[in-house]
């Protein structure tokens, strides 16, 4: 067994007070992950301390201020960050402590050594999971920069079947980046991205990069760039990884996207989450565990409630011009739509600051948030190809963020969106997304209103 290091800690060690350190269980370039308890609220935890120690206090201020914005940010693919800060019990050596939940089962590394390649069918459902717990994490202004099998935690529950994944590490790199001196070359070497090995600073993109390679990795078992440091690093300059033929189409046009040399042609993480998604479900279908006549009939129960409210063939609605105009108000944004899904159109029903009445389904940015069911939120619209198809996109150039929110049924049916664009490049955060979210609800109320009307009148 490993001699541990001399910056180690000490089993019964006390961490800022209040956290009990029981033994390492993972330690890097940075920092070690000990096993820990929290006494007050007598949970299981663990605590990551950092090597590096803030030269002075306004150094430690400026840490202790960012790791609790990291701390701050909340998403199921990521790990719960309980609570963060700057420990000064040696006040001659003042260091940023970490403390997680701490997760059952292993990380995508061990998984892979002990078990072997995941199905392509984990690895899209994985994607998922990541792509959408990376992009919180870019939303919220932190790039990752070290994404890796290692920072990937499996929860153990259902591991053979549906793979649950969690983003560690979060926010940690940049955050600690920004004390290297300038360093650019941050993350572990194999992951890097091109532009990375280059020197050139890391954006949103690199970390599109490094979760390709490391889901890549995950469908074949092998690291795509091997070797030596300089090997590894110098390979990516000159080809692309390798994608086996074997790979479902769909899943490894995705990942060579992702893995584009340039940044520039590499897909935004919303339109990865989409696609990983839609492969998940191509794989179920090839698969046979789901057919699709069942796909059908889930989206006929859609469109059956789509028609069951009787608003496709009528005009523009005052209270839904209400709605969205408030919609615009508080999100202070020039335009709000709201919009009913059909089998092949878009019908706006409400398009506050844009006359429009409908468009493809093909090509409607608000068909996304209606197979999905969640919430979208795209930075800008303009930026790259996922949405150049789009019509608003391609006749209004001055048009960039863009949020959208699922119209609920109260028996589970997303039948349009509700959805708002601004002029400007911009990140919708969680509470407007929630305040979106509460004006939907109040328009499938005003549709429940009308139904149960008209069913009085037709009962009486």
């Amino acid at each position: 067994m490993p001699e541990p290091r001399s910056d180690s800690m000490p089993p019964s060690t006390v961490v800022a007070g209040r956290y009990i350190i029981r033994g390492p269980i993972g330690r890097g370039g940075r920092a070690v992950v000990y096993e820990g308890t929290d006494p007050l609220l007598d949970r299981d935890v663990a605590i990551k301390i950092f090597h590096a120690a803030a030269a002075d206090g306004t150094a430690v201020r400026v840490q202790e201020s960012e790791a609790r914005l990291v701390a701050s940010m909340n998403h199921y693919a990521l790990t719960t960050l309980f609570d963060a800060g700057v420990d000064s019990t040696d006040r001659e050596r003042p260091r940023i402590y970490l403390v997680m939940e701490r997760i059952p089962g292993v990380d995508l590394r061990r998984r892979l050594r002990e078990h072997g390649p995941l199905t392509p069918a984990q690895v899209a459902y994985l994607g998922f999971d990541l792509a959408e717990g990376l992009q919180y994490v870019h939303e919220h202004g932190f790039l990752h920069r070290d994404i890796k099998p290692a920072n990937v935690l499996l929860a153990d529950r259902r591991i053979d079947t549906r793979i649950r994944g969690k983003l560690t590490d979060f926010g940690i790199a940049s955050m600690i980046g920004q004390t290297d001196g300038g360093e650019r070359t941050t993350g572990t070497v194999a992951y890097l991205s091109p532009e990375q090995v280059d020197r050139q600073e890391a954006t949103t993109a690199s970390d599109v990069y490094a979760l390709g390679l490391v889901l890549l990795e995950a469908l074949t078992g092998e690291v795509a760039f091997p070797g030596g440091v300089e090997e590894s690093a110098v390979a990516r300059l000159e080809r692309d990884p390798i994608v086996p033929d074997t790979v479902p189409p769909a899943l490894a046009s995705l990942l060579r996207r992702m893995t584009a040399l340039l940044p520039e042609d590499r897909p935004g993480l919303d339109e990865v989450a989409v696609a990983f998604q839609n492969a998940y479900v191509q794989d179920l279908v090839l698969a046979g565990r789901v057919d699709r006549e069942r796909l059908a009939t889930d989206e006929e129960r859609r469109l059956a409630a789509v028609r069951r409210y009787n608003i496709l063939d009528t005009p523009p609605d005052d209270a839904f011009d209400r709605i969205a105009e408030l919609a615009r108000r508080m999100l202070d944004v020039p335009i709000a739509l709201i919009s009913i899904v059909d089998a092949d159109r878009e019908w706006f029903k409400s398009s506050r600051g844009l006359e429009l009445t409908e468009v493809d389904r093909d090509v409607a940015l608000c068909a996304n948030t209606v197979s999905t069911g969640r919430p979208l939120c795209v930075p800008d619209v303009q930026d790259g190809d996922g949405f150049a198809g789009n019509p608003l996109v391609q006749t209004h150039a001055e048009l960039h963020g863009f949020a959208a929110v699922p119209l609920t049924t109260q028996d589970g049916h997303v039948i349009g969106t509700l959805c708002v664009f601004d002029r400007r490049i911009r990140v919708f955060s969680e509470e407007e997304l929630d305040d979106l979210g509460k004006l939907a609800e109040i328009a499938i109320r005003e549709l429940d209103l009308r139904l149960a009307s008209r069913r009085a009148l037709f009962d009486g």
